[in-house]
């Protein structure tokens, strides 16, 4: 569960960079919750190339933070200013980054 969640933390930085069928595999199983075979049938498909779908994304989402790291300097930079603003600065630059 724990890297379910940390896949979908990184998603939302990396999300645009896959297709759209990607994306939409992805978001009906990761956020969803559907089944590789319920998302099979919806798109009539074999639920092998689902799970292949599903598992390029996961793969090239963890070369991506690995590579371009944007979710752990985020983390970074809020750490670093974190009780050196105001909380109202601070949150808005937790919503600009």
């Amino acid at each position: 569960m724990e890297k379910k969640v940390y896949l979908n933390e990184i998603y939302v930085y990396y999300r645009d960079l896959f297709t759209d069928k990607q994306q939409e595999y992805f978001d009906l199983y990761s956020l969803d919750d559907l089944s590789l075979g319920e998302i099979a049938e919806q798109y009539n498909v074999s639920r092998n190339a689902v799970f292949n779908q599903i598992k390029i994304v996961e793969e090239r989402l963890e070369y991506y933070e690995n590579t371009i790291g944007l979710k752990r300097k985020k983390e970074e930079v809020l750490n670093l200013i974190k009780g050196k603003v105001d909380e109202d600065t601070y949150e808005k630059i937790e919503e600009i980054l």
